[in-house]
């Protein structure tokens, strides 16, 4: 019991560490505005004893919480986004402390500059995403206490939450260039571009 108590405290204090309250202003991220938000989910993975989701249900809720989290930042420049998933576990019902299933999402990241066309990583970027803490049931396994939709939604909001961590671990790829003119857009083209884009994939 001590053990578990002591993992336990450990795992709230590497949460509380994370950071990223939706409920605050974003920081600085330099001219950084999002642009295109693609999400794909070709040939993804699913975990053992995991519950189903479609491509649409992966791929729309995790672009939801991507434009939320990361649609805050107003920079100058615009910075296109791609996602692609790799696999998932959305832990279905397990036996209390014998057994407590968890909930896991694996994505690839990769992020282009608007203005040069160029990818800014020199290689994707992988984030494992949990529940979180908040949403977790450490005992029970949150097969049990929450359906599907909600497992999605609790990885995908932790899956941008790591985006947002990756990029601003990465500063130098959005120092703004004083004499550079805000980059305009619509968004509605913008949207349509990009899944006209994610059509043409398939």
């Amino acid at each position: 019991m001590i053990a578990r108590c002591l993992a336990l405290l450990g795992l709230v204090l590497l949460t509380a560490c994370g950071g990223g309250d939706m409920s605050e202003p974003p920081a600085d991220l330099g001219d950084f505005r999002l642009g295109y938000n693609i999400v794909q989910a070709r040939d993804v993975e699913q975990g053992p004893f995991s519950r189903s989701a479609t491509e649409a249900e992966l791929t729309e809720t995790l672009a939801r919480a991507v434009e939320a989290r990361l649609g805050r930042y107003d920079g100058d420049g615009l910075y296109h986004i791609g996602i692609a998933i790799g696999a998932y576990v959305l832990a279905q019902p397990g036996l209390p402390v014998i057994y407590t299933p968890k909930s896991v999402l694996f994505i690839d990241v990769n992020v282009y500059d608007d203005a040069t066309g160029q990818r800014l990583n020199d290689r994707p970027e992988r984030i494992t995403a949990f529940e979180g803490l908040r949403n977790v049931a450490p005992l029970v396994g949150s097969g049990l206490v929450r359906d599907k939709d909600a497992q999605l939604q609790n990885l995908a909001s932790e899956a941008a939450r790591g985006v947002e961590a990756w990029l601003r671990r990465n500063p130098e790829w959005f120092v703004p260039d004083p004499g550079a003119p805000r980059v305009t857009f619509d968004r509605e083209t913008l949207d349509a571009r990009a899944r006209a884009a994610l059509a043409a994939m398939e």
